[in-house]
């Protein structure tokens, strides 16, 4: 079998690009955090630590990393140690699958046949992994974090660790259904589970009272608003961010907001790296800047995510469970409906 050393060349060059970004986003989204909340509350903020506090992240993640590793005398040492990893791998595994940017011709590869020669396009693609199924990866590997919190639960030895991770696991099952429903709008309408493609689906614009024109996003079509807004929110929930914050501290290994869906809205609603009112001639300068939306529409998201956390107060669990199976989950179910007569009425 012929392997084609020059793309998993490139394979690797993607994944530690997107390695080097998840793990460097997180001091910076932990200082946007602390001054973003400072600036909502009308207080300083941390700002001892380098200029503007911005190297206080990096002192706590020294601290993190000289502090006492302590295991419990009777906690399962082995599950104890490993459930971490389940929150780690959705957290680095999860983006391989989300487009960064509009592909672009690389060069050409002058490729020796038996008798003749030919030159052979090669196109470089801002993904990872183009798969045919990548929302099903997403989805399938976001729920291994609930194994992590009910494993760490369990191995501590500790009945309100215990309680704790069952709790909060009921919390994720329960709005990971409302969010997997409120994707499948967008995916019908895109009409792939190929992200790559669902971004495609976005691009144009639509045309309002013969002369108004917006961008084909989701987000602006009317069959998508309810979806739309059952998937920001269980996002929150299932991320364990305020309101929705009952398995969630400042101490946790991964916490939500910089995980993977806020790239997910962006792609899903937000026309991912489409940038409006501009047929990208898919060169590679173009291709940066498309890469540069998608980065500014997820960082608009974060700060939303940030936002949100300082301005809304904590639910109670019975109301937060209720508002996931009561209300959510039908809204979902709903909107599919709503969208499919959208499509069949051949308005989307």
């Amino acid at each position: 079998m012929h392997v084609d050393t020059t793309e998993v060349a490139w394979t690797v060059v993607k994944m530690l690009v997107v390695i080097f970004m998840l793990l460097n986003v997180t001091p910076i989204m932990v200082w946007v955090e602390r001054r973003g909340s400072a600036l909502i509350q009308d207080r300083p903020g941390p700002n001892r630590v380098g200029p503007m506090g911005l190297f206080q992240s990096f002192a706590d993640a020294l601290k993190f990393i000289l502090k006492e590793d302590v295991i419990p005398a009777q906690a399962n040492k082995w599950l104890y140690t490993l459930a971490p990893m389940f929150g780690l791998l959705p957290a680095l595994t999860t983006m391989a699958v989300i487009p960064w940017g509009e592909p672009f011709l690389l060069y050409n590869v002058h490729r020796f046949g038996r008798t003749w020669f030919a030159d052979v396009p090669r196109t470089f693609n801002p993904i990872v992994t183009d798969a045919n199924v990548g929302i099903l990866v997403i989805f399938a590997l976001a729920s291994l974090s609930v194994y992590g919190l009910a494993t760490a639960g369990w191995s501590s030895a500790n009945k309100y660790s215990l309680f704790g991770g069952i709790r909060a696991s009921a919390q994720m099952i329960s709005y990971e259904l409302a969010l997997t429903l409120s994707a499948v709008s967008a995916l019908m309408v895109g009409g792939s589970l190929r992200l790559t493609e669902v971004v495609q689906s976005q691009r144009g614009t639509f045309v309002l009272f013969d002369f108004l024109r917006i961008p084909a996003w989701n987000c602006f079509s009317p069959a998508m608003w309810l979806s739309m807004i059952v998937f920001i929110v269980s996002a929150f929930a299932e991320t364990n961010r305020l309101p929705f914050d009952f398995a969630e501290a400042d101490s946790e290994l991964v916490a939500g907001y910089h995980t993977e869906y806020a790239s997910m809205t962006v792609t899903l609603f937000f026309g991912g790296w489409d940038i409006p009112w501009w047929n990208e001639p898919g060169t590679w300068w173009s291709s940066l800047l498309t890469m540069a939306f998608f980065v500014a529409k997820v960082v608009v998201c974060l700060l939303v995510f940030v936002w949100v956390r300082w301005t809304i107060p904590r639910l109670k669990y019975d109301l937060l469970m209720r508002l996931g199976w009561k209300v959510f989950l039908p809204m979902a179910v709903v909107n599919v409906v709503v969208v499919a007569w959208f499509m069949a009425k051949g308005w989307i």
